[in-house]
């Protein structure tokens, strides 16, 4: 099961310059706090960033697994960043990577 082992976390040069250090750092929380142990993860996981009615919710999904799960935040939405991340775990180095990097 991956994200399980943490030797190291990254971010990409792609997501350190278009999103705010404390959405990176919401990505981890909802990694630690509402995914480990909960349900399996794979090496690949997705994150879009949508707005709710001016604020940030992260919705999580894998590749190969329908559940989906959205976590509010109460931190402002804008509309300039990109919408879709992935956390990618590469035998315990995980790195926050976005759309157009992994493409």
């Amino acid at each position: 099961m991956a994200f399980t082992e943490t030797k190291g976390r990254y971010a990409s040069y792609g997501t350190v310059s278009s999103i705010p250090g404390e959405i990176i750092d919401s990505f981890w929380f909802i990694i630690d706090n509402q995914l480990k142990g909960v349900i399996p993860l794979e090496p690949l996981i997705n994150f879009e960033l949508l707005n709710q009615k001016g604020l940030l919710s992260v919705k999580f999904s894998q590749p190969h697994n329908p559940l989906t799960v959205t976590v509010d935040f109460q931190y402002p939405f804008n509309t300039s960043w990109p919408r879709h991340f992935h956390a990618v775990d590469n035998n315990g180095k995980e790195t926050i990577i976005s759309s157009q990097e992994r493409e």
